[in-house]
């Protein structure tokens, strides 16, 4: 915790996914908990059916057109990162759209701009 990070897009993608999986993940829970008074098994299910491949690559849709340029390249260095594996609930197409989708979120969060989460999160539709 004590590295200060002066320039997301510097990080290798695959960390910048991997700090996105999370924070699109925490993002998506918030609205769902304000949102919704279900019982914990069913908001989990609306949980994994918003942060799924498919809902990830979706929501890429919608949100494509509101990217800077430097946010569109970042979202093609994590959609073009070489995976060994694709999980079975998911396309390729899906899964890849939806990595890049995580190394947006990864790369707003680790520049610390909190305000383009909260943009960029009132989009989701649950």
């Amino acid at each position: 915790m004590n590295e200060i990070i002066n320039d997301a897009s510097s990080l290798d993608i695959h960390k910048l996914a991997f700090v996105g999986d999370a924070v699109y993940e925490l993002v998506v829970r918030e609205k769902i908990a304000c949102k919704f008074n279900y019982n914990i098994g069913e908001l989990n299910k609306v949980k994994v059916n918003n942060v799924c491949c498919k809902a990830q690559s979706d929501f890429f849709e919608t949100i494509k057109d509101i990217l800077t340029p430097e946010e569109l390249e970042i979202y093609k260095r994590g959609r073009n990162f070489r995976v060994k594996t694709v999980p079975k609930s998911a396309s390729a197409c899906e899964y890849h759209r939806a990595t890049g989708v995580e190394s947006l979120f990864g790369y707003w969060f680790l520049n610390k701009d909190f305000e383009r989460i909260i943009e960029i999160s009132s989009k989701i539709n649950l």
